[in-house]
């Protein structure tokens, strides 16, 4: 016999059990998360496989790789990468390819670069059925030129602007840069490297540039299988060209220089840094002077650091062509430098804080944040009241509120009480695609101590 019930719900209870009434949970109730819900065990979805999915022919008849549900999910969230592990592709599929993207149901779901040896198997070129032809390509690029044309109108050639910024301009693993009547171009990836004639002869119609020079030497081509490669793609090499940043007259050497020349990112970032310069100026990892020059326009004096004598050397000479004779160039460590300064008691008016990447891996970010917050509450401790202070991070694997928040945590050590004037990030030739975090990457925080 059943024992009789203890109370009302307990007779409930077994009134229920007794009719077959959602016995078993009533009697063997499954596991409760955290706040009491039940839970299930999530279901281990198997991996897509390739079916009969390839007789649906499209526009072409391009190899056909299979997208797990998740993958398709994350395509319509506005990514446009694909990993390995979320698709099913022929075993003859080479990478560098254009496939056709479909879901375990066969249905169209786009079109993409395939890459055989990276991790990120995927970059989507389009969601639309269209041929992947010289013609889609040479739109591409025209519609990337249209915007800059717009935002950067530059009839006359004379300054910097990049032209493709990859998958931001759904033109994945493919940067343009032009300095002047000169590109720079960076091919990334299997299928970008593998079309570089086609690009270069579609940017040639297209610009009408002197010169295109390859800047294939980064290391970031090692995950891909491509060897690291520069050179020139069409005319002779150009030497040092000669641009215009705001009324700063800047050179890159487009084959030996950093990146694809130089560092177009901060472009707006420098000018902008210029409008709030007053009094005494540092410039810590100044690279090429090109943040001091445009502070030394109203600054009284500025201190431009870097630890490279070379650097050092092409500030001066941007110095000297400018006819700037209120910027001194120092060669030190620039955490060396501000500690010293700070305990010495040195005061400025305005800083500009742009160091290199810190975190290149997520592994690093814990170090990297050290790094940050070091520089910037040294920064703060060297500022005047009412001083300014212009602090970027170019790091991805770090977010503008852990970036913002580690400022905040330096300010709060010296003890300063600071408002924000700007959030800024990269130039508007760098544009962000929305849905892809991956594009945007640089963070500039312009600062005033009250």
């Amino acid at each position: 016999m059943s024992e009789p019930p203890k109370s009302p719900k307990d007779a409930r209870r077994q009134e229920r059990v007794k009719h077959g009434s959602r016995a078993v949970r009533d009697v063997r109730p499954r596991d409760r998360g955290r706040f009491g819900q039940t839970t299930k065990p999530r279901p281990v979805r198997p991996p897509p496989v390739l079916g009969s999915i390839g007789e649906t022919r499209g526009t072409s008849d391009e190899p056909t790789v299979v997208l797990s549900r998740r993958a398709v999910e994350r395509l319509d969230q506005g990514h446009v990468w694909i990993y390995r592990s979320d698709l099913a592709s022929p075993e003859t599929l080479a990478g560098g390819e254009v496939v056709r993207l479909a879901d375990e149901r066969g249905w169209f779901v786009g079109k993409a670069f395939y890459g055989a040896q990276s991790q990120i198997a995927v970059r989507l070129l389009t969601r639309e059925d269209e041929p992947i032809d010289d013609a889609f390509f040479a739109r591409r690029l025209a519609q990337a030129k249209g915007l800059r044309d717009t935002i950067v109108p530059d009839p006359e050639r004379r300054r910097a602007v990049r032209l493709v910024h990859g998958e931001a301009d759904l033109l994945p693993g493919l940067i343009v840069d032009r300095y002047a009547d000169c590109l720079s171009v960076q091919t990334l990836i299997e299928a970008t490297d593998a079309r570089r004639e086609l690009f270069a002869n579609l940017l040639q119609e297209l610009v009408h540039p002197r010169a295109i020079v390859e800047r294939n030497d980064v290391r970031v081509r090692a995950h891909e299988g491509l060897p690291q490669r520069k050179g020139m793609l069409r005319g002779d090499p150009p030497g040092p060209v000669e641009f215009l940043e705001g009324e700063i007259t800047l050179a890159a050497d487009l084959l030996e220089g950093q990146k694809t020349g130089a560092f177009l990112d901060q472009a707006e970032n420098r000018v902008e840094a210029g409008r709030y310069a007053r009094g005494r100026a540092l410039d810590c990892f100044t690279y090429g002077g090109a943040f001091a020059l445009q502070l030394a326009r109203r600054a009284d004096n500025v201190v431009a650091v870097d630890i490279g004598e070379q650097a050092a050397a092409q500030g001066r000479a941007a110095a000297a062509r400018n006819g700037v004779r209120n910027v001194e160039f120092k060669v030190a460590n620039a955490f060396d430098l501000l500690r010293e300064e700070s305990e010495r008691g040195e005061r400025y008016d305005t800083i500009v804080l742009d160091p290199p990447a810190f975190a290149k891996a997520k592994s690093s970010v814990d170090p990297a944040l050290r790094g940050y917050k070091e520089i910037n509450l040294r920064a703060f401790h060297l500022l005047n009241p009412g001083g300014v202070l212009v602090t970027c991070s170019c790091s991805f694997h770090i977010d503008d509120a852990q970036f913002e928040t580690t400022v905040l945590a330096a300010a709060g050590d010296a003890k300063r009480r600071v408002q924000v004037v700007e959030r800024r990030g990269a130039a508007r030739d760098h544009p962000t695609l929305l849905g892809v975090p991956e594009t945007r990457y640089l963070k500039c925080l312009i600062l005033r101590v009250v």
